[in-house]
């Protein structure tokens, strides 16, 4: 078993499962979605990216690109949730949660690629 191997599966996958669980719930709902794991969501996001570098393939390439493209997802939102929170005057409202929401939900999708490469990875490799 290649440990190297098994930390970079395990990372993308709490990045897919991180995401997914503050995703879900009512889009307009503040007190669903936890900003808590929205950080946890960027912080391990943030990580696979860094593992994902130096693999000079085509489907590391598009590894990479589906974890920037999360990365700046869950960035954008949680951005748009500070903003909301700090700086505007009327709060963190239905319209601005359902924009976090929405972003969270980009990056859900760019993780579910990457997941769905890392699966056909696994599945194509062929012992020597």
């Amino acid at each position: 078993m290649n440990l190297e191997k098994v930390i970079f599966g395990f990372f993308v996958l709490l990045a897919a499962t991180l995401n997914f669980g503050f995703f879900i719930g009512d889009i307009a709902e503040s007190l669903l979605h936890n900003v808590y794991e929205l950080f946890a969501a960027i912080v391990v996001s943030l990580i696979a990216t860094v593992l994902k570098f130096g693999d000079r393939t085509q489907i590391g390439a598009v590894h990479l690109a589906t974890s920037l493209v999360a990365d700046l997802q869950l960035i954008a939102a949680a951005l748009v949730w500070g903003y909301a929170s700090y700086v505007s005057s009327a709060g963190l409202t239905p319209h601005a949660t359902a924009s976090v929401v929405s972003l969270s939900g980009g990056a859900l999708f760019a993780n579910v690629v990457s997941v769905v490469l890392l699966v056909v990875e696994t599945v194509s490799f062929h012992r020597r």
